[in-house]
């Protein structure tokens, strides 16, 4: 008999500790999943307190809440012929747990918690949760009487590796982490029989990211079949990474459903209808998996006497068609750049109560990076107002005071959103000048020009006052220290300058209570690295959107951005085409300053280190192994010295990063130290043991191809 099993997942843009608002946009999730005709709704990971909880996890007060919101959610109409897949922390025997509560018409059917937990990367789970470490196993556990709401609700659940069996189908669970393991749940749900597998996940964007997800979710049906559904959250829920969601529905091997992996709505839902004896008949062709499914051990589960299916002869094709494959949309690293941070900047800006941006605009790449990515943010923005989103409309018009055609305009949201400012000095040239105004002018932007070299001179006049010495440039005859100081002193004053605008724009702007700005910095991650930053200068801003991007990366989406297929702004074309300069040393005849010369390497050099040092974990010695088989353009003496070189530089700066600017998670070898690059900052600088043992293999290799 044909079964047609219509289902939902959706993404959430959910905020940690936002119970109120979480239970609201979980509400509509399962209202909009019914609209569609859904029997069975899934949800992301940890949806109920928001993932980025971190530390307030190990507070009993966020338990407790989660429990009186999912007891809310038990009261409502929300389970009501829908099974719903709720994921919450849970504590059981006095055991804290990251859990799938499965529901069903007021009543708790079965809790399942996470088996594996991730706890590498930007991922601390151990730290706040226990795995479940009992395969096939469950345990009793008594629910708290706040969620025994039907008369006839069970008391005592099943608490463990179980699954819901239902009258005419089975519906199991696995939780993010579980699909990247190597023994993931899927495999035992699936020779058991469970033909709807759900994946409540709390996976954050990383560019490139996406394929991995996909092929997993893929292979996950395409050995033995299933339907496998895929939750994802959306949006920023508190901290530096940015969920992108993209909800998935997969069925043995092919993907017949996407959702957007970048979006400023709140609520996003997708459903579809599928014929379950599609699931039986491709399981059944597969003669090894049917002995292997024999052989396998039988998994506990709770029974209900419930039809997620109807007969396919009751459901008219045209209000429930079938799903069949697509092909799935992948967004190339440009256009991530484009919308991964700009999603997470208006979670920022929306949930901050600040009314705009202020970004110190150089002209240069980085700056421009950022002020492009804000415009792609006012773009997205505006064509949600366009799409009839009344979430983002709202919020739009509370920020800008515009009204909702004015929203619906990205130049007048840049306008009102983002200002900008040149802070020059006679070091800088007319070239970045004219490049920040005419990028403002292609945004849209409120844009200034500020001179500050009378407050820098006045600080240097201060130290001579004060010393009685005056330090000078290297050109002009300082040594290495003075040269420091007085390209930091312009450098530190632009952000003290900085932070005076953004409190104070707005009311030169709108008048008194017009709010404050949000300070963006442009600092990218090969230079965070490299340490190539002044501590406390205007790279110390209060959120950064590009500095977990490569420069490599930020060179492309400029390009990528210049075009009308981009986002349409020329200007970008000529900030690309001029070498990295931060414009604080004069200009001679005989000496123009450019980054990659001041740092001593090139911006792909810096890429090699971060990922051989972060990604594959590797020390000085291994590093210039396995770079004597990368760059075979270089001598090993050579190779040796620019390992060496970077090492010493890492570690001497590495200081900064204790105070570097929150920013958005992008790059897989970040060197943010607060979160995700969890080295000291106090190094021997001379790497003594490890420097040495470099040179030995040196003289090795060298007298080894001496006698090739």
């Amino acid at each position: 008999m044909a079964l047609l099993a219509t289902v939902a997942t959706c993404c959430l843009d959910q905020w940690a500790l936002d119970f109120e608002g979480n239970y609201e946009r979980i509400v509509l999730s399962c209202q909009e999943a019914k609209r569609q005709g859904a029997r069975y709704r899934l949800g992301p990971e940890l949806e109920i307190t928001g993932y980025g909880c971190e530390d307030h996890f190990l507070e009993m007060d966020t338990c407790e809440h989660a429990i009186e919101i999912l007891a809310r959610l038990l009261k409502s109409d929300c389970t009501v012929d829908l099974l719903c897949d709720f994921g919450l922390p849970w504590m059981h025997k006095n055991v804290r747990y990251n859990v799938r509560v499965l529901c069903l018409n007021r009543r708790v059917l079965c809790i399942r918690p996470k088996q594996a937990l991730a706890g590498d990367g930007n991922y601390r789970e151990p730290r706040w949760f226990a795995a479940w470490a009992k395969p096939y196993q469950y345990e009793d556990h008594d629910l708290p009487p706040s969620l025994v709401i039907a008369p006839d609700a069970p008391r005592r659940v099943m608490f463990g590796d179980v699954y819901v069996k239902l009258a005419d189908c089975s519906v199991g669970v696995e939780s993010c982490e579980e699909l990247f393991a190597p023994e993931s749940p899927h495999i035992r749900l699936g020779m058991n029989g469970v033909e709807i597998i759900g994946n409540g996940s709390g996976s954050h964007h990383q560019l490139r990211k996406l394929n991995t997800r996909v092929d997993l979710i893929r292979n996950a049906t395409q050995k033995s079949g299933g339907l496998y559904l895929y939750s994802n959250l959306s949006g920023c829920d508190g901290g530096r990474v940015g969920f992108d969601g993209c909800a998935l529905v997969a069925m043995n091997g092919d993907v017949i459903r996407q959702g957007n992996q970048f979006t400023v709505s709140d609520v996003e839902v997708i459903s579809c209808s599928v014929d379950l004896e599609a699931v039986r008949g491709y399981r059944c062709f597969s003669a090894s998996r049917g002995v292997q499914a024999t052989q396998y051990q039988a998994m506990p589960y709770v029974r209900v006497d419930w039809n997620l299916c109807r007969p396919r002869w009751e459901c008219p094709s045209h209000l429930f068609p079938l799903a069949r494959p697509i092909a799935v949309r992948y967004h190339t690293p440009e256009e991530e750049i484009a919308l991964g941070p700009a999603v997470w900047m208006w979670d920022y800006l929306r949930r901050s109560g600040a009314s705009g941006f202020f970004l110190p605009l150089s002209g240069g790449a980085d700056s421009s990076s950022t002020a492009a990515i804000t415009y792609s943010m006012c773009r997205m923005v505006a064509q949600a107002v366009l799409n009839g989103d009344e979430q983002v409309t709202r919020d739009a018009m509370r920020i800008t005071r515009l009204d909702r055609a004015g929203v619906s305009n990205p130049k007048l949201l840049a306008q009102r959103i983002l200002h900008t400012a040149y802070l020059g000095t006679s070091n800088s040239s007319a070239g970045t000048r004219n490049y920040a105004a005419g990028l403002a002018e292609q945004i849209g932007n409120y844009h200034v020009y500020a001179d500050i070299d009378p407050v820098v001179n006045a600080i240097v006049t201060l130290f001579t006052k004060v010393t009685g010495k005056t330090p000078q440039y290297k050109v002009h005859g300082g040594h290495h220290a003075e040269n420091q100081a007085m390209q930091n002193i312009q450098a530190r004053f632009r952000m003290v300058f900085s932070y005076m605008l953004a409190q104070l724009l707005p009311w030169v702007r709108f008048g008194p209570d017009s709010g404050f700005l949000i300070v963006l910095g442009s600092a990218n991650v090969d230079e965070g690295l490299r340490g190539y930053l002044t501590k406390y200068d205007c790279s110390s801003a209060d959120i950064n959107p590009i500095g977990g991007i490569s420069k490599v990366d930020l060179k492309r989406f400029l390009a990528w951005g210049s075009k009308p297929e981009g986002l349409g702004l020329p200007v970008l074309r000529g900030i690309l085409d001029q070498p990295p300069t931060a414009e604080l040393e004069p200009i001679t005849a005989t000496h123009t300053q450019t980054d990659e010369e001041d740092m001593g390497c090139t911006y792909e050099e810096l890429g090699w280190f971060g990922r051989l040092r972060k990604n594959e974990n590797l020390g000085p010695v291994n590093m210039y192994r396995r770079l004597l088989d990368a760059w075979p353009h270089m001598t090993p003496r050579a190779i040796a010295d620019k390992v060496k070189f970077l090492f010493r530089n890492y570690s001497v700066n590495r200081h900064k990063m204790t105070t570097i600017t929150p920013s958005y998670h992008a790059e897989s070898y970040s060197p943010d130290d607060n979160r995700y690059d969890l080295r000291q900052f106090l190094y021997n600088v001379k790497w003594p043991f490890q420097f040495k043992k470099i040179d030995d293999e040196v003289a090795l290799e060298e007298r080894r191809r001496g006698k090739l």
